[in-house]
C-alpha cells in the first residue's frame, strides 16, 4: 500500500464526513502563512478528538501543544455552554497565531492559550480536567502524562498523539529522544494502576503513526 493511497482515503473521508469548514480551513492557511510546521492533526483525527470529548461529556479540556490552534478548535467545539479549554504552547509566535484562529472560529470565550514551557505551566493548573490531549515534544511525554494524570479524575480520558513514528517505536537501541520518550510513556501507562490504556496505529496524510488512549479508572 502506498502513501498516496493513504492520503486519498483520508481525503475521501474528509470530503464525505467533514466537508468544507471555513474556520478550520482558515486556521490551516493562517498557520501555513505564518510559517508554522505542518504537523497539526489531520481533519479526520481532529473530528475523532471532538467526538471522543463529546462521548464523555467533557466540560474541561486540557491540551499540551497548541501549535496554530487547529486541534484546539476541534476540541473547543466539543464543549457545552460554560465549558473550558486550556491549551499550552511553548512558542509565543505559535500562541499568537492560535489565539487569532480561535477568535476567528468564535471560540475565544471558551479557550485560554497559555504561553510557556508546559513542564512549567502544567503544575500551576487546577484540575480536574475531563479530557487531555498531549501533542508536544515527545521526549517529555512521560512528564506530561504524569502531570495530566494528576489533573484528571476517575472517568477522565488522556490521549497522546504521534506514538508510533513510522514504526520507530520498536527501536530499542536508543539514540532518539523522541522514541525513548514514547517507549517510557508506554512503560508508565502499563505500570500505572489508575489507568487502563491502549494504543493504535494510524495511516493517512500524517503518514504511519498512532494514538495512545488512557482511561482513568481510579482517583
Amino acid at each position: 500500500m502506498s502513501r498516496k493511497l493513504w492520503e486519498d482515503v483520508d481525503a475521501y473521508f474528509e470530503s464525505v464526513l467533514i466537508g468544507d469548514d471555513p474556520a478550520l480551513d482558515a486556521a490551516r492557511k493562517a498557520a501555513a502563512a505564518a510559517g508554522l510546521p505542518d504537523i497539526a492533526v489531520a481533519p479526520n483525527q481532529g473530528k475523532l478528538l471532538n467526538l471522543m470529548a463529546r462521548m464523555i461529556g467533557a466540560r474541561r479540556i486540557l491540551e499540551v501543544g497548541t501549535l496554530g490552534g487547529y486541534s484546539a478548535i476541534w476540541l473547543a467545539r466539543a464543549l457545552p455552554e460554560g465549558g473550558e479549554l486550556v491549551t499550552l504552547e511553548y512558542n509565543p509566535k505559535h500562541a499568537e497565531v492560535a489565539r487569532a484562529n480561535v477568535a476567528n472560529a468564535g471560540l475565544a470565550d471558551k479557550v485560554t492559550v497559555i504561553t510557556g514551557a508546559a513542564i512549567d505551566t502544567l503544575p500551576r493548573l487546577k484540575g480536574p480536567f475531563d479530557f487531555s490531549f498531549i501533542d508536544a515534544d515527545k521526549q517529555s511525554n512521560p512528564d506530561y502524562f504524569r502531570m495530566c494524570l494528576k489533573l484528571s479524575r476517575k472517568g477522565s480520558v488522556i490521549v497522546v498523539d504521534n506514538v508510533v513514528r513510522e514504526g520507530r517505536v520498536l527501536d530499542t537501541k536508543g539514540g532518539d529522544a523522541n522514541v525513548e520518550g514514547i517507549r517510557r510513556l508506554y512503560e508508565i501507562m502499563a505500570a500505572e494502576p489508575r489507568v487502563s490504556a491502549t494504543a493504535l496505529q494510524t495511516v493517512g496524510v500524517k503518514g504511519h503513526d498512532g494514538l495512545a488512549v488512557a482511561l482513568v479508572v481510579a482517583d
